[in-house]
């Protein structure tokens, strides 16, 4: 999921992972987009690629917005987010104990 929104020019792409300590989910990955139609793309690509393996995400919320959307696909979670709100709501340092591996 990383490398398709690499391929779409996704920034400042986080995995954290969540294995060890949370029962809810495995992993989070977290994009930061360049504008609200940039987001609802890649949220699109990731979908549309999923979707075409036969998986559907669970959830979604904000893509009429798109400041964060999140995508839920249960063990894996989406979070594609404007710089601004990346940075508000600071995911990276409220989950700080887990694993973070940077796509560059």
């Amino acid at each position: 999921m990383a490398q398709l929104t690499l391929d779409k020019k996704g920034d400042t792409i986080s995995i954290l992972d969540l294995r060890k300590i949370s029962s809810m989910v495995d992993f989070f990955i977290i994009i930061t987009a360049t504008g609200e139609t940039h987001a609802r793309a890649l949220a699109d690509v990731v979908r549309k690629k999923l979707r075409d393996k036969g998986i559907r995400n669970w959830h979604l919320e904000g893509y009429s917005y798109g400041h964060w959307i999140l995508l839920d696909y249960v063990d894996v979670v989406v979070h594609i987010f404007m710089e601004e709100e990346r940075k508000y709501y600071g995911i990276e340092s409220l989950w700080g104990d887990a694993p973070m591996e940077k796509i560059v």
